[in-house]
Order: structure tokens, then sequence, then C-alpha cells
């Protein structure tokens, strides 16, 4: 596992770079070697393990716990706010293997909630677990007008990418979509399917997917595991 020396990038670059990569791949499950160990593995000074080890502190990869040793934090798939991506996507560019169990679907009588927010009295209704590298991550349910979500079931919607089959197979062209983030907790059911305790707080993410002429194509109601989804949002200030 030794670095390339002849590399422009700097040592402790390639060593963060390829502990992440480790991370992500599952090699390392709820800590990384001692300061030593990683010296002897990688042929590198303690002061590049240092420095390649507080990259990943800072980036909420690691933490380091007094007298214990450095820790992997469950916070590896994030996902970048103001850009639309399918849950698929943001999993694989995070390094990890994405993946999906379907728990049923079909057409259902929206209750008074939902008939609120979409205007139907009827959807098709998708309902799936979500999970990254083999580790159940979210409960994702998606309510579509009834002709889409039935041209939608002629896929492979427990494996495929929905956003995929609506925009390529489709040909429905996005517009916008309005995402709210709150807090919550799972239902029992849910619990149980995603093998969590039921009182566990859980990140609850509600969007409204529009096509270009403004109409709902999609509403989404996923509950993602806190301690293994993180929303971020990059933010600046201008002067005139």
């Amino acid at each position: 596992m030794q670095l390339d020396p002849k590399d422009p990038m700097p040592l402790h670059i390639q060593l963060r770079n390829k502990l992440e990569t480790l991370i992500r791949d599952g090699y390392y499950q709820e800590k990384i070697p001692s300061e030593r160990e990683l010296m002897d593995a990688f042929k590198v000074s303690r002061s590049t393990v240092r420095e390649a080890v507080s990259h990943l502190v800072r980036d909420g990869i690691l933490e380091k716990v007094h007298g214990k040793g450095t820790f992997i934090s469950l916070k590896p798939i994030q996902d970048w706010l103001g850009s639309l991506s399918s849950t698929t996507e943001i999993i694989k560019r995070m390094g990890m293997k994405p993946d999906a169990k379907l728990i049923t679907h079909g057409i259902v009588k929206t209750s008074e909630d939902i008939k609120e927010v979409t205007g139907f009295d009827e959807a098709y209704y998708i309902k799936r677990i979500r999970y990254a590298n083999d580790i159940p991550i979210a409960i994702e349910v998606q309510y579509y007008p009834v002709e889409i979500g039935e041209k939608l079931a002629q896929f492979d919607i427990e494996k495929g990418t929905l956003f995929d089959f609506l925009e390529e197979d489709l040909q429905i062209k996005f517009s916008e979509a309005e995402q709210i983030i709150t807090s919550g907790q799972l239902a029992k059911e849910d619990a149980e399917l995603m093998e969590l305790p039921e009182s566990i707080n859980v990140l609850v993410t509600e969007r409204l997917l529009m096509d270009q002429e403004g109409d709902l194509i999609e509403y989404y109601l996923a509950y993602f595991r806190s301690d293994m989804y993180s929303f971020r949002i990059k933010l600046s200030r201008k002067y005139n």
C-alpha cells in the first residue's frame, strides 16, 4: 500500500485520499490503525500520517477519541443541496455501492395530508429501502400521478433509478424541485425494516418535483439514518 513519492500530489494528500477510499470500501470498519501501523503500512513519516488524519477529521470522516484511537464517523454520504440528484447518484459519488429493496407499490387513495400537498385523489405509490454498501440507510416513498406511475412500474423499480426511468425512458424533463428537511422518528414498521430502534431520530426529507410545464411529477418522502447521511450546502457572502 505504498504511496508514490514521484507524484506531484503531496504525500499527506495521497494518504488522505487512500485512507478515505479504504474507509468507503469497508476495509476499515470501526476505527483506523494506529499512527505507527499507518507509518509502517504506507512507508511514510509520523507528520505525514498526522496531517492526512487531520484532513479526514476536519472533513467529518474520522473522529479522534482521547486515549482510545481514531474512529470512523458514520456520516459517509453527503447530499449537496442545490443540485437535483437521485439517491443512487449520491451514494455512487461517495464511492459506495447503492442498492434497494422494493417493499410495495401500486395505486392508492391518498390521505388528506398527501392530497393537500399534491392535489392527487389517487396516486401511484412506491416504497423502498435504500442501501449503501449493504447497510440500510433510508426508507423512501414516492407518489406519482397514476398514469406516470403505471408506466414506471413496467421497469425494474426495485433496483433501477427512478430518475433515469422518468428522464430517459418516459422523456420527462425536470424543471425544479422544492425540498424541506426536518427531523422525526420512524414508524414501528419502518424501524423494523431498517433494523433500528423505534426511538432513533432520523432526517426527514420531503420534495416536490416539477416538470418544465410546472406539473407535479413526484412527491418524495424519505427517512434517512442521521448517523449515515448528511445534507451539505455551500454559502457565500457577496459585497457590492
